[in-house]
Protein backbone atom coordinates (compact mmCIF):
# COMPACT_ATOMS: atom_id res chain seq x y z
CA UNK A 1 0.00 0.00 0.00
CA UNK A 2 3.15 2.30 1.06
CA UNK A 3 4.70 1.79 -2.48
CA UNK A 4 1.25 2.21 -4.33
CA UNK A 5 1.27 5.68 -2.33
CA UNK A 6 4.56 6.55 -3.28
CA UNK A 7 3.99 5.50 -6.96
CA UNK A 8 0.95 7.85 -7.19
CA UNK A 9 2.88 10.76 -5.45
CA UNK A 10 5.82 10.26 -8.12
CA UNK A 11 3.31 10.28 -10.89
CA UNK A 12 1.47 13.58 -10.25
CA UNK A 13 4.42 15.56 -9.05
CA UNK A 14 5.46 15.89 -12.82
CA UNK A 15 2.67 17.37 -13.80
CA UNK A 16 2.40 19.50 -11.07
CA UNK A 17 5.89 21.02 -11.93
CA UNK A 18 4.70 21.81 -15.74
CA UNK A 19 1.23 23.76 -14.04
CA UNK A 20 3.37 25.74 -11.87
CA UNK A 21 5.87 26.69 -14.59
CA UNK A 22 3.15 27.75 -16.59
CA UNK A 23 1.59 29.68 -13.55
CA UNK A 24 3.39 33.07 -14.36
CA UNK A 25 3.09 32.75 -18.06
CA UNK A 26 -0.11 34.84 -19.42
CA UNK A 27 -1.85 33.29 -21.84
CA UNK A 28 -5.28 33.81 -23.55
CA UNK A 29 -7.36 30.38 -23.88
CA UNK A 30 -7.66 28.40 -26.80
CA UNK A 31 -10.22 25.33 -26.95
CA UNK A 32 -9.29 23.07 -30.18
CA UNK A 33 -11.53 21.55 -32.83
CA UNK A 34 -9.94 17.76 -34.59
CA UNK A 35 -13.15 17.69 -36.54
CA UNK A 36 -12.74 20.82 -38.44
CA UNK A 37 -11.05 19.95 -41.22
CA UNK A 38 -11.36 23.11 -43.10
CA UNK A 39 -9.21 24.76 -40.07
CA UNK A 40 -6.51 22.00 -39.93
CA UNK A 41 -6.26 22.34 -43.85
CA UNK A 42 -5.53 26.23 -43.26
CA UNK A 43 -3.04 25.47 -40.44
CA UNK A 44 -1.40 22.41 -42.62
CA UNK A 45 -0.83 25.06 -45.47
CA UNK A 46 0.40 27.60 -42.93
CA UNK A 47 2.73 25.38 -41.01
CA UNK A 48 4.22 24.22 -44.43
CA UNK A 49 4.69 27.95 -45.83
CA UNK A 50 5.81 29.74 -42.20
CA UNK A 51 7.33 26.69 -39.97
CA UNK A 52 8.81 24.06 -42.08
CA UNK A 53 11.53 25.79 -43.31
CA UNK A 54 13.04 25.31 -39.66
CA UNK A 55 10.67 22.95 -37.83
CA UNK A 56 10.34 19.06 -38.56
CA UNK A 57 7.36 16.84 -37.89
CA UNK A 58 9.63 13.50 -37.53
CA UNK A 59 6.51 11.09 -36.04
CA UNK A 60 4.50 11.84 -38.92
CA UNK A 61 4.23 11.10 -43.07
CA UNK A 62 2.51 13.22 -45.19
CA UNK A 63 0.31 10.80 -46.36
CA UNK A 64 -1.06 10.48 -43.06
CA UNK A 65 -1.75 14.00 -42.58
CA UNK A 66 -3.50 14.22 -46.38
CA UNK A 67 -5.65 11.18 -45.66
CA UNK A 68 -6.81 12.71 -42.26
CA UNK A 69 -7.63 16.22 -43.36
CA UNK A 70 -9.20 15.14 -46.57
CA UNK A 71 -6.71 16.68 -48.73
CA UNK A 72 -5.70 14.24 -52.18
CA UNK A 73 -2.84 13.33 -52.04
CA UNK A 74 -1.50 14.60 -55.42
CA UNK A 75 -2.99 18.12 -54.42
CA UNK A 76 -1.10 17.70 -51.07
CA UNK A 77 2.10 16.65 -53.05
CA UNK A 78 2.30 19.22 -55.78
CA UNK A 79 1.18 22.02 -53.01
CA UNK A 80 2.57 21.41 -49.51
CA UNK A 81 5.96 19.54 -50.53
CA UNK A 82 8.76 21.79 -51.33
CA UNK A 83 11.62 19.33 -50.20
CA UNK A 84 11.28 16.84 -52.99
CA UNK A 85 10.34 13.79 -50.91
CA UNK A 86 7.86 11.39 -51.50
CA UNK A 87 4.05 11.28 -50.20
CA UNK A 88 4.71 7.81 -47.91
CA UNK A 89 8.08 10.13 -45.84
CA UNK A 90 8.05 11.67 -42.89
CA UNK A 91 7.64 15.00 -42.19
CA UNK A 92 11.47 16.51 -41.93
CA UNK A 93 13.06 19.91 -43.17
CA UNK A 94 15.62 20.86 -45.25
CA UNK A 95 17.45 22.62 -42.93
CA UNK A 96 20.78 21.10 -41.06
CA UNK A 97 20.75 21.12 -37.20
CA UNK A 98 24.77 22.52 -36.97
CA UNK A 99 23.79 25.14 -39.32
CA UNK A 100 20.37 26.26 -37.39
CA UNK A 101 22.41 26.26 -34.26
CA UNK A 102 24.81 28.82 -36.10
CA UNK A 103 21.63 31.26 -37.24
CA UNK A 104 19.52 31.11 -33.99
CA UNK A 105 21.48 29.83 -30.64
CA UNK A 106 19.33 26.34 -30.74
CA UNK A 107 18.34 24.09 -33.57
CA UNK A 108 15.22 24.72 -33.98
CA UNK A 109 12.51 21.82 -32.07
CA UNK A 110 10.84 19.17 -33.64
CA UNK A 111 6.93 20.66 -33.27
CA UNK A 112 5.06 16.78 -33.60
CA UNK A 113 4.54 16.45 -29.96
CA UNK A 114 4.12 20.31 -28.80
CA UNK A 115 1.04 21.02 -27.84
CA UNK A 116 1.61 17.99 -25.94
CA UNK A 117 4.13 19.45 -23.90
CA UNK A 118 2.75 22.86 -23.64
CA UNK A 119 -0.55 22.53 -24.20
CA UNK A 120 -2.90 24.44 -26.88
CA UNK A 121 -3.44 28.67 -25.21
CA UNK A 122 0.21 28.57 -24.71
CA UNK A 123 0.96 27.67 -27.96
CA UNK A 124 -1.69 29.56 -29.45
CA UNK A 125 -0.37 32.90 -27.29
CA UNK A 126 3.45 32.08 -28.14
CA UNK A 127 2.34 32.63 -31.89
CA UNK A 128 0.94 36.11 -31.45
CA UNK A 129 3.08 37.67 -28.64
CA UNK A 130 5.90 39.01 -30.36
CA UNK A 131 6.89 42.36 -30.08
CA UNK A 132 9.71 44.67 -30.99
CA UNK A 133 12.93 44.30 -28.67
CA UNK A 134 16.03 46.24 -29.98
CA UNK A 135 18.33 44.42 -27.46
CA UNK A 136 17.61 41.30 -29.10
CA UNK A 137 19.98 39.45 -31.84
CA UNK A 138 17.11 39.50 -34.20
CA UNK A 139 15.11 42.31 -32.68
CA UNK A 140 12.21 41.25 -31.19
CA UNK A 141 10.90 39.44 -28.20
CA UNK A 142 8.05 37.17 -26.98
CA UNK A 143 5.40 37.92 -24.02
CA UNK A 144 5.03 34.19 -23.46
CA UNK A 145 8.68 32.91 -24.35
CA UNK A 146 11.33 35.46 -23.11
CA UNK A 147 14.12 36.06 -24.70
CA UNK A 148 13.39 33.28 -27.41
CA UNK A 149 15.67 32.74 -30.25
CA UNK A 150 12.90 33.15 -32.95
CA UNK A 151 12.48 35.32 -35.36
CA UNK A 152 8.76 36.80 -35.90
CA UNK A 153 8.13 34.83 -39.26
CA UNK A 154 4.39 36.22 -39.50
CA UNK A 155 5.15 39.91 -39.27
CA UNK A 156 3.88 40.14 -42.63
CA UNK A 157 0.70 39.08 -41.92
CA UNK A 158 0.52 40.70 -38.13
CA UNK A 159 2.73 42.86 -38.60
CA UNK A 160 5.31 44.18 -35.53
CA UNK A 161 3.89 45.41 -32.27
CA UNK A 162 5.39 48.16 -30.78
CA UNK A 163 5.10 47.46 -27.48
CA UNK A 164 4.43 44.35 -25.53
CA UNK A 165 1.28 42.60 -26.83
CA UNK A 166 -1.81 42.46 -24.13
CA UNK A 167 -1.77 38.12 -23.86
CA UNK A 168 -3.83 36.69 -21.35
CA UNK A 169 -5.57 40.38 -20.68
CA UNK A 170 -8.86 39.75 -21.44
CA UNK A 171 -11.10 42.84 -23.10
CA UNK A 172 -13.14 44.98 -20.89
CA UNK A 173 -15.36 47.80 -20.88
CA UNK A 174 -13.88 51.41 -18.89
CA UNK A 175 -17.03 51.96 -16.49
CA UNK A 176 -16.55 55.73 -16.96
CA UNK A 177 -15.60 56.25 -20.51
CA UNK A 178 -17.48 53.19 -21.98
CA UNK A 179 -14.32 52.06 -24.10
CA UNK A 180 -13.18 48.80 -24.78
CA UNK A 181 -9.40 48.22 -23.27
CA UNK A 182 -7.56 45.15 -25.05
CA UNK A 183 -9.76 45.15 -27.86
CA UNK A 184 -6.61 44.63 -29.78
CA UNK A 185 -4.16 42.54 -28.43
CA UNK A 186 -1.32 45.02 -29.90
CA UNK A 187 -2.12 48.66 -28.85
CA UNK A 188 0.80 50.18 -31.03
CA UNK A 189 2.56 49.15 -34.13
CA UNK A 190 6.10 49.53 -35.54
CA UNK A 191 5.46 47.56 -38.58
CA UNK A 192 1.80 47.00 -40.14
CA UNK A 193 0.61 43.48 -41.16
CA UNK A 194 -1.85 42.88 -44.27
CA UNK A 195 -4.01 41.02 -41.62
CA UNK A 196 -6.30 42.93 -38.55
CA UNK A 197 -6.11 41.47 -35.46
CA UNK A 198 -9.25 39.00 -35.81
CA UNK A 199 -7.87 37.41 -39.32
CA UNK A 200 -4.40 37.13 -37.57
CA UNK A 201 -6.21 35.26 -34.57
CA UNK A 202 -8.10 33.13 -36.68
CA UNK A 203 -4.99 32.18 -38.34
CA UNK A 204 -3.16 31.56 -35.34
CA UNK A 205 -6.01 29.51 -34.07
CA UNK A 206 -6.00 27.53 -37.41
CA UNK A 207 -2.30 26.99 -37.04
CA UNK A 208 -2.56 25.54 -33.40
CA UNK A 209 -5.08 23.33 -34.12
CA UNK A 210 -3.02 21.73 -36.57
CA UNK A 211 -0.25 21.26 -34.39
CA UNK A 212 -2.73 19.78 -31.86
CA UNK A 213 -3.79 17.03 -34.19
CA UNK A 214 -0.11 16.28 -35.10
CA UNK A 215 0.26 15.52 -31.39
CA UNK A 216 -3.12 13.33 -30.96
CA UNK A 217 -4.10 12.52 -35.17
CA UNK A 218 -6.54 9.63 -33.72
CA UNK A 219 -8.22 11.87 -30.97
CA UNK A 220 -11.73 11.95 -33.27
CA UNK A 221 -11.39 8.40 -33.95
CA UNK A 222 -10.94 7.81 -30.31
CA UNK A 223 -13.54 9.88 -29.10
CA UNK A 224 -15.72 8.08 -31.66
CA UNK A 225 -14.79 4.54 -31.13
CA UNK A 226 -15.28 5.31 -26.94
CA UNK A 227 -18.96 6.17 -26.93
CA UNK A 228 -19.43 2.53 -28.47
CA UNK A 229 -16.90 1.06 -25.90
CA UNK A 230 -18.87 2.90 -23.27
CA UNK A 231 -22.64 1.07 -24.35
CA UNK A 232 -20.51 -1.92 -24.17
CA UNK A 233 -19.48 -1.53 -21.25
CA UNK A 234 -22.90 -0.52 -19.87
CA UNK A 235 -24.95 -3.68 -21.50
CA UNK A 236 -22.13 -6.13 -20.18
CA UNK A 237 -22.58 -4.28 -16.62
CA UNK A 238 -26.23 -5.23 -16.62
CA UNK A 239 -25.83 -9.16 -17.41
CA UNK A 240 -22.99 -9.19 -15.25
CA UNK A 241 -24.78 -7.79 -12.62
CA UNK A 242 -28.20 -10.60 -13.53
CA UNK A 243 -25.28 -13.38 -13.73
CA UNK A 244 -24.12 -12.43 -10.53
CA UNK A 245 -27.66 -12.56 -8.87
CA UNK A 246 -28.28 -16.10 -9.67
CA UNK A 247 -25.25 -17.23 -9.01
CA UNK A 248 -25.70 -15.84 -5.30
CA UNK A 249 -29.79 -16.40 -5.29
CA UNK A 250 -29.67 -19.27 -2.88
CA UNK A 251 -26.76 -18.22 -0.69
CA UNK A 252 -28.01 -16.96 2.66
Amino acid sequence: MRKLIFGLVFAVLPALGLAAGAAGVPIDPMQPDPANKESLQRGAALFTNYCMGCHSLQYARYKRVAEDLGIPAGLYENNLIFTGAKIGELMSNAMKKDVAAGWFGAPPPDLTLETRLRGESWVYSYLRGFYKDETRPLGVNNVVFPNVGMPHVMVNGQGLCAVKPHIGIPAAVDPLSGDVRNADICPEYAIEGSMDAAEFDRAMYDLTNFLSYMADPVKVERERLGIFVLIFVAIFFVFAWLLNREYWKDVH
